[in-house]
């Protein structure tokens, strides 16, 4: 299997996310500990870029400020696609920016896109991996099941990609 080419990887990757709402954000403590959080994925159109809101005074910014190296993983269990990103992240005060990404589903962390308290993170992506199975859960248990009928190794684990951005 040929690895992806980025505009391939970028695709994936979008398709991927698109129905996941939910991430979560690995930093680096001030320890040298791996810390994870969920995060919401901010609905911009995937490019490279992942961009997520958080306080300004939260302790994940601490560590992207000592670290700029972060991992985000994600899976939709559905359509049984799993991604792990690795990048570095940036804290971003652009005001502009935090209106244009701002939904109401950030209301029960900011009252509003004017929170001056609001930064945004900037995740820019250099690697990802990916599992995607073409079909979904009824693709995935007819190889399962294949593979208890005829006592053979399944083929589940050749949907692996690993695409640099």
């Amino acid at each position: 299997m040929t690895a992806p080419t980025r505009d391939e990887g970028i695709e994936a990757i979008r398709d991927i996310i698109k129905s996941i709402r939910i991430a979560m954000l690995i930093t680096i403590d001030e320890q040298g500990r791996p810390k994870g959080r969920p995060m919401a994925i901010q609905q911009a159109p995937f490019d490279g870029t992942l961009w997520f809101f958080t306080a300004a005074d939260s302790p994940k910014v601490a560590d992207i400020v000592r670290n700029r190296r972060v991992n985000v993983s994600c899976a939709s269990t559905s359509a049984e696609s799993y991604l792990s990103m690795s990048g570095e992240a940036e804290v971003v005060n652009d005001r502009s920016m935090i209106h244009e990404l701002w939904s109401p589903f950030l209301r029960p962390w900011f009252d509003s896109a004017d929170d001056p308290s609001i930064r945004l993170l900037r995740v820019s992506v250099d690697e990802a991996e990916y599992w995607d199975t073409p079909g979904g859960k009824v693709a995935s248990l007819l190889h399962l099941a294949k593979a208890v009928i005829t006592g053979t190794e399944g083929s589940m684990g050749s949907n692996h990609q690993t695409v640099r951005l």
